[in-house]
């Protein structure tokens, strides 16, 4: 990518003051050049003063340099071309990437320095300055940087700004790029084991095929036999005793379902930055995402806003659904949006929610997703204990209130505080008193 100059040098406009179009004209000099024209300046004047040949040839001899610089550099004819790369480009927090910079530099390139600054949002760190000494002519290069990030989110390095001087430092010409990199930064994932947090319908939400309504599990798992079936399918045992030739049915894969709620709300939250409860819950959400996609299930990941993303089923679920974690951020809501979609979905699903602080109007949207869920499971955070002078002056047993009042409601709720660990949150979770199933 070819660069875009910022002319220093451009004509005053017409009705500007000398003085500025003065200005305009030395756009390129440093402050050593202008320092320089000042200088020779104030030598000439005070040589003709003075009567003192010798400091008036000192003086033009300091005023030139720089001008003379200044004229050589700008008709120089080149160009810098950049090819930005940034690897991996996913990150979690507390974890490092390197920004790669590949410069050429072409045509009558003028003997100097080449400053390199890209520019970097503060939560990546301070903004890499690189300096390459003794260019002269065509010139190519790379240079490599490495960031790391504490706080996620998605964010853009660059552009870079590279400044061309020369050998004296007297002139600065100025190069500005476009082209940025975007690196994401997910929240962390902690793994977990299997656990026990319901099973889905006969149409979604199980892994193996349930029994008819009526007979055995046996004669669910056969049929009759038809003409060209693999005679190795024949269940024996099932021919004798129907006096039939019966064969073993093909079992189907059928596509387990999970609904994560995060509660993103400003009020249902307490705490600051990196310590907030909310932090702590899309830790949690990322973690449970990441455990359920891994291991087969279509998550569907709901704010209080609705639907953030609905990821499916293996490796690639789970980065789509740490991407959505990526960016999610508190809203100014009062409500949650259904859990449900309008009409229903046909499934019945296991529901996760993440809730910090509820209010009364969050009873209907609670309840409907009970209703319509296999399972219900709820990790409410004491967003109380958040608040920087509960921290302060410690721990708590008393559980939310929200507890209570969901568990009245058919969910199967856990309290979370700022002490426990996602391990041991999933471990509560899992440990139902009447599990239904396993959700892998």
């Amino acid at each position: 990518m070819s660069s875009r100059r910022r002319d220093r040098g451009a004509r005053p406009a017409r009705g500007d003051r000398p003085s500025r179009g003065a200005r305009r004209r030395l756009g390129g000099l440093t402050v050593r050049g202008r320092a320089f024209v000042a200088a020779g300046g104030t030598a000439v004047v005070c040589a003709v003063v003075l009567g003192q040949a010798t400091l008036a040839s000192a003086g033009v001899l300091a005023v030139a340099l720089p001008l003379v610089s200044l004229v050589a550099t700008r008709a120089s004819r080149f160009e810098v071309h950049l090819r930005r790369g940034l690897s991996p480009t996913h990150v979690e927090v507390g974890g490092t990437s390197t920004v790669h910079l590949g410069l050429a530099v072409t045509g009558r390139v003028p003997r100097g320095t080449l400053l390199l600054e890209d520019q970097l949002p503060y939560v990546l760190g301070a903004r890499p300055r690189m300096v390459v000494r003794g260019v002269r002519g065509a010139w190519t290069g790379d240079v490599s940087y490495p960031v790391r990030a504490e706080v996620r989110g998605r964010y853009e390095t660059g552009p870079l700004v590279v400044r061309v001087r020369d050998l004296f430092g007297t002139v600065e010409l100025v190069r500005e790029f476009h082209h940025t990199g975007t690196l994401t930064v997910r929240p962390q994932t902690h793994p977990l084991p299997r656990g026990s947090l319901g099973e889905g319908s006969g149409t979604s939400g199980d892994e193996q095929l349930r029994a008819a309504a009526v007979g055995s599990a046996e004669d669910a798992s056969v049929r009759d036999y038809r003409i060209g079936d693999d005679l190795r399918r024949v269940h024996w045992r099932t021919t004798a005793r129907t006096g039939e030739l019966m064969v073993r049915r093909e079992e189907q894969r059928r596509e387990t379902h999970a609904v994560v709620l995060v509660d993103n709300r400003t009020t249902s939250h307490e705490g600051v930055g990196h310590g907030s409860s909310f932090e702590a819950a899309v830790v949690l959400a990322a973690s449970l995402c990441d455990h359920l996609a891994r291991l087969g299930n279509v998550v569907h990941l709901h704010d209080a806003a609705g639907l953030i993303v609905t990821a499916p089923a293996g490796a690639a679920g789970s980065r789509r659904a740490l991407d959505a974690l990526a960016v999610i951020a508190l809203v100014d809501r009062t409500d949650l949006a259904p859990l449900v979609p309008r009409g229903g979905s046909g499934r019945r699903d296991v529901h996760l929610a993440l809730l910090g602080r509820l209010v009364p109007a969050d009873d209907a949207v609670l309840a409907a997703a009970r209703g319509r869920a296999v399972a219900a499971h709820a990790a409410v955070l004491d967003v109380a204990r958040w608040h920087p002078d509960h921290l302060r002056s410690g721990p708590t047993a008393a559980p939310p209130r929200e507890v209570a009042h969901l568990a009245a409601r058919g969910w199967h709720a856990v309290p979370v505080g700022p002490e426990d660990t996602v391990t041991g949150v999933w471990s509560a979770l899992s440990a139902a008193r009447r599990p239904v199933g396993t959700l892998r």
